[in-house]
C-alpha cells in the first residue's frame, strides 16, 4: 500500500484553459490517444468536467482507500478511481459526493459503479463511470494506492494529469503533453471549421476531404 501526499501539480492557468475543450478533439490531438474505454460514460447526459487527477486504485469490495484519497484533495481535482472494473457493487454515493463538493472537486471518473444516483444528479457533480449498483462496500480494507499511476479505463493515468469529459466520455491528457495538446488542439478546430466552410459553400465531404483517390482504388467513381 503506497500513500503519496504530494505530488507535482499542472500550473492553474493551464488547467484552466482545458475548460470546455471536447475530449475527442483533444484525444485527436494526441494521435488518437488518452481516450477511456467505451463503458466510461457520464451518469447522467451533460455533465462534464475538467481538472488535475488524484488517483486511487483500490476495492473491489472495499472502498476505504477512496475515503484516504479525499482527504488528500484540492478544489478543482478529479478524483480518478481504478476500482477493477467492478458493477456488482457501488462504493461511491451521496455521501461521498457531498463530501467532495465541501472539498471543491470537480468531478468522479471511476471504473467501477456509483449507487444513489438521482441524489448525486440533484447535486450537480459530475460523475463518470461503468453504470450504477446499489450493493454497499466495506470500509475496512487498506489495500491499494493513492496518488500513483493507475490505469482507468484501459488508460494509464498518472496524478497531476488533465482530466476532462462530456457526453462523448473521458480523456486524459499526460501533464506533460499538455500545453502541446491544446496547441493541437486549437489547429484540430481551425481546420474542422474551415471544412465545415466548404460544405456550406457546396461541396461535398468527398471534395473536401479528398477521398477520391481512396474511393478510386476500390473502383468506384462519383
Amino acid at each position: 500500500m503506497s500513500v503519496v501526499k504530494e505530488f507535482p501539480r499542472p500550473a492553474p492557468d493551464l488547467v484552466a484553459a482545458f475548460r470546455g475543450q471536447s475530449p475527442a478533439t483533444l484525444h485527436e490531438a494526441m494521435g488518437k490517444k488518452g481516450a477511456m474505454s467505451f463503458p466510461i460514460k457520464p451518469l447522467y447526459q451533460g455533465m462534464t468536467l475538467f481538472g488535475t487527477a488524484v488517483t486511487v486504485s483500490g476495492g473491489p469490495t472495499d472502498n476505504l482507500m477512496i475515503h484516504a484519497a479525499m482527504a488528500l484533495t484540492r478544489p478543482g481535482d478529479v478524483l480518478v478511481v481504478d476500482f477493477k472494473g467492478m458493477t456488482e457493487a457501488g462504493p461511491w454515493g451521496d455521501v461521498l459526493t457531498e463530501a467532495a463538493i465541501q472539498r471543491g472537486l470537480a468531478g468522479l471518473v471511476i471504473d467501477g459503479c456509483v449507487r444513489d444516483a438521482a441524489a448525486i444528479r440533484n447535486m450537480g457533480f459530475p460523475v463518470f463511470c461503468r453504470g450504477t449498483s446499489m450493493k454497499g462496500t466495506t470500509k475496512t480494507q487498506p489495500t491499494g494506492d493513492v496518488n500513483t499511476p493507475i490505469v482507468c479505463g484501459g488508460v494509464m493515468v498518472a496524478p497531476g494529469d488533465i482530466v476532462v469529459g462530456d457526453d462523448d466520455g473521458v480523456v486524459v491528457v499526460p501533464q506533460a503533453e499538455a500545453a502541446a495538446t491544446l496547441a493541437k488542439a486549437a489547429e484540430r478546430e481551425r481546420m474542422e471549421e474551415g471544412l465545415r466552410e466548404q460544405l456550406r459553400a457546396g461541396r461535398t465531404t468527398v471534395e473536401a476531404l479528398t477521398l477520391e483517390s481512396y474511393l478510386e482504388a476500390g473502383g468506384i467513381r462519383l
